[in-house]
């Protein structure tokens, strides 16, 4: 992944909590630091749930606006508060429906394409789940995958994804990585590129470490 748009898991749940008011409630947006803040907070539609301050959304607002990812919009036509927006969709060529994807993995991690569908009902029409499987699998496809596909898990129905953007951001406990050279299907999507599948295992590696913390706190007990 391009290092301009490698997200720390602050980023990440700031970057998608402006694009989740963007399309949900343009009428408030851009959004003042104290509705980012309550947005990044959220209790519901967020995994996991966290408990920022102010000085850490406003450091790393700070960040993103340098890395061109965010834009500080000062204040004007009454409005007394500088307010911001993000830009990631321009960045990396995002539709509507992309974005909106791409918004709630950042949100609330690994999903199946059916649970996507439902959380993106207020953000973008997908007319059928067919359309939400090409949309990842184009995500997945792109040189630097925005996307992963997971193995499926015991007792799952469907496959689900994870977003690359901020893999420290998701619980990643195994990825569907490319056949051996000389076993490949030629009609198969690009494998993904050594970046991108150093950015899973960074991931499987946080998702094992939150396991072993886990454990730890059960045995403690």
């Amino acid at each position: 992944m391009d290092a301009d748009v490698d997200l720390t898991p602050p980023a990440a749940r700031i970057i998608g909590a402006l694009v989740e008011k963007q399309l949900t409630t343009p009428q408030q947006y851009p959004l003042t630091l104290n509705a980012l803040l309550a947005a990044c907070n959220q209790t519901s539609s967020r995994n996991p749930v966290v408990s920022y301050d102010e000085r850490l959304v406003d450091t790393t607002l700070a960040g993103l606006k340098s890395r061109g990812l965010v834009r500080f919009v000062h204040p004007s036509h009454g409005r007394s508060v500088t307010r911001y927006r993000q830009v990631l969709e321009e960045v990396i060529d995002l539709s509507t429906p992309e974005l909106a994807l791409v918004a709630v993995l950042l949100l609330r991690g690994p999903q199946t394409p059916a649970e996507l569908r439902t959380r993106t009902e207020r953000m973008a029409d997908f007319a059928d789940p067919g359309q939400v499987d090409e949309t990842l699998e184009g995500l997945a496809a792109r040189a630097e995958p925005l996307v992963a596909r997971l193995g499926r898990e015991p007792g799952r129905r469907e496959e689900r994804w994870v977003q690359l953007l901020s893999p420290d951001a998701s619980e990643t406990p195994s990825y569907e990585r490319p056949e051996r050279p000389g076993h490949t299907d030629p009609s198969a999507p690009p494998a993904p590129s050594l970046s991108s599948q150093v950015a899973v295992l960074h991931a499987e590696v946080a998702a094992l470490r939150r396991d072993l913390d886990e454990l730890i706190a059960r045995l403690g007990q």
